[in-house]
Parts: C-alpha cells; sequence; structure tokens
C-alpha cells in the first residue's frame, strides 16, 4: 500500500522484539482484569481471534463472566496487509445482548496496533467497551482500556509465537 512502511522480516522484527512469556502474559491479562472490573459488568466477552483469545478466557474468568463469543477478521494477501474481511461475524445472541450497538458487551484483543481491525469491530459494536493487553500509537485511540504502551516499530513476540526462538506456524513449512 502507498505511503506505509514496508513488511518487516523476522530478522528486523527480533531487532525491535518485546518478548512476552505466559508468565508475563497472564500478569498483564489479570492486571487488564483489575482495570475492567472498575467498569463492568459485561454482559458477554467478544474476542477477536486469534490474538484475543487467549486474554479474552483469562479476563472472562477473572469477571465472571460466561458468555464469550468471537469475531474473525482476516486479510487476504497472505504475508502483506490486505482489505480486511470479516471471516466469522458476531453471533446474533451477543448482538442481542448488547441491544444492537454493543452496550455491555466487552471487546478482548491481545493488541491494537495500526488500528484497522479495532476500527472495524469498533463499527460493529459502537458502544461495547474495547479492552487490549498491548497497544502501539495508532491504535491507542480505539481502545479504551489497555495495560502496556510500545512503539510502533516494536514487534511482540507472544508466547504461543515463540519457542526458544521464533517458529513460524507448521502451515507455513515449520517442522
Amino acid at each position: 500500500m502507498a505511503g506505509e512502511a514496508p513488511e518487516l522480516s523476522v530478522q528486523e522484527r527480533a531487532g525491535k522484539a518485546f518478548p512476552v512469556s505466559w508468565d508475563q502474559f497472564h500478569r498483564d491479562c489479570r492486571a487488564l482484569t483489575w482495570r475492567l472490573n472498575e467498569v463492568g459488568p459485561f454482559h458477554a466477552v467478544i474476542a477477536i481471534t486469534r490474538g484475543g483469545l487467549v486474554p479474552a478466557a483469562i479476563v472472562a474468568r477473572e469477571l465472571g463472566v460466561r458468555i464469550i463469543d468471537t469475531v474473525c477478521i482476516a486479510s487476504y494477501d497472505h504475508d502483506k496487509q490486505g482489505e480486511l474481511q470479516v471471516l466469522k461475524g458476531i453471533s446474533e445472541a451477543a448482538m442481542k445482548l448488547g441491544g444492537g450497538t454493543g452496550k455491555g458487551l466487552l471487546i478482548v484483543d491481545d493488541l491494537v496496533d495500526t488500528g484497522k481491525t479495532g476500527r472495524l469491530v469498533r463499527d460493529m459494536l459502537p458502544d461495547a467497551h474495547f479492552a487490549t493487553v498491548y497497544a502501539k500509537p495508532k491504535g491507542r485511540p480505539l481502545v479504551d482500556t489497555f495495560i502496556t504502551e510500545v512503539s510502533q516499530d516494536t514487534w511482540i513476540f507472544f508466547p504461543w509465537d515463540t519457542a526458544l526462538s521464533y517458529h513460524p506456524p507448521l502451515r507455513d513449512g515449520a517442522a
């Protein structure tokens, strides 16, 4: 896309790395829950998949919310950010709980980066509370609650993406 920074290689990402262990991620999710506890109660949690699944499960458990739904947004240019498409929308039952606008619903994701995905989900549920564990400056204005802000050029290595070093998903030929 014109005017956007080129996609970083794995080596370039590692140079501006912010590795997050499972323990740290769990602590950060619990810290997020402390903040959200002041804002709720919430009728349901909507996880933005896939990154929002783990924090949504932790947050929902800590808040005592039993209803968890997902929305799946993806780009269709394998390695490059392309047009966003909704692969799985929010269920009708969850939409009803939020009165069609998201009131009383909690959207959870691991990270807001450029804000493209967040903006699309925010448009679906304009009155929902949007929380992420981590935020970058471009996407930060879309989020109501977050724990840690990192610079726009930082690459966060989540625990599900790493072992002792970065390992691509099996579908990409990893052994």
